[in-house]
């Protein structure tokens, strides 16, 4: 086994952290946007930072400014607003299904003032087998406009797969479906891929090496984060919870082999380096400082080992 240097993660990746994750704050109004924005930027173990709306644009404003300053790659994810917001790609009733678009047209106009690369989007919720395939039509035909506007200002969209039957209950989340919708969009829109959670592996019920085979060169975006699969355990699901958690799936053996998948499809390489991203989350009684540097540890440890 070799030992890297964890200093080489730098040329194979931009490795960055789900900001809104780390500090949940920032989606109540009045939240430490800025504040926590900062922290992230005075913290040179990061290369990107991943966003979502900020309302205000007094607050926006001076986000873009750190964010400029910072020379971090900014990321921007659409999930939080999604899933606030109720909104539907697949939805059958037409005028549901052009709000989602239109409310993440403008996700992607502040996703361009913030200087962001690429649009996390995820898909609604999955409304049975019978149903499936004519929301599948549908949502790729949201995702092919959704592209359509984003090619021209920069912007990746990105899609990112989530459970059927736990925690989100998504349309898109089985690796072989995301596979065949990721490839009929790029036949168009090469600004189309997809984002992979390692914290959703064990919620899909999918081998992590296998998905990351498959998918091959639609994958665009990484996540890095845990899970807990066991019913009554208080970070059931889809809550991100720190590696190590009593009761979680994830921890650096988990990390380190989906790394070494990564590598040895070609993702992780020194010519095109993608967004590697820390999504972990203070469960009650913890902090944001402490589950951050737990990632970070566990995310060395992981590299080092490869």
């Amino acid at each position: 086994m070799k030992n890297r240097d964890f200093t080489s993660i730098y040329s194979h990746a931009k490795l960055g952290i789900v900001h809104f994750m780390a500090f949940p704050d920032v989606l109540q109004p009045g939240g430490p946007v800025l504040e926590t924005i900062r922290r992230i930027a005075g913290d040179d173990f990061f290369t990107a930072v991943e966003i979502t709306e900020i309302r205000d644009e007094t607050t926006r404003r001076e986000a873009k400014k750190i964010l400029d300053a910072s020379g971090l790659a900014v990321g921007y994810g659409s999930q939080p607003i999604i899933l606030t917001q109720k909104l539907n790609l697949n939805a059958e009733n037409t005028e549901e299904r052009e709000k989602a678009i239109e409310v993440i047209k403008r996700s992607i106009d502040e996703a361009e003032f913030l200087g962001a690369e690429g649009l996390g989007v995820m898909s609604g919720p999955d409304p049975g087998e019978v149903r499936r395939e004519r929301q599948r039509s549908l949502l790729i035909d949201s995702l092919k406009e959704l592209c359509g506007y984003a090619r021209p200002r920069g912007i990746d969209i990105v899609l990112e797969p989530f459970d059927r039957d736990i925690d989100k209950k998504c349309l898109m989340g089985p690796y072989r479906e995301v596979k065949d919708l990721a490839d009929e969009i790029r036949d168009s829109y090469k600004n189309f891929g997809i984002q992979y959670d390692l914290s959703h592996v064990p919620l899909i019920r999918e081998e992590a090496r296998e998905a990351m085979e498959t998918l091959g060169d639609s994958l665009r975006h990484i996540h890095l984060g845990n899970c807990v699969t066991e019913k009554g355990h208080p970070a059931y699901g889809d809550q991100h919870p720190r590696f190590g958690i009593d009761g979680g799936e994830n921890n650096v053996e988990e990390v380190r082999d989906f790394l070494e998948a990564l590598l040895d499809i070609g993702f992780l390489n020194t010519s095109q380096r993608r967004f590697v991203s820390l999504e972990v989350k203070p469960q009650p009684g913890e902090s944001s400082e402490v589950v951050i540097a737990n990632a970070k540890r566990v995310l060395r440890e992981a590299w080092t080992s490869i």
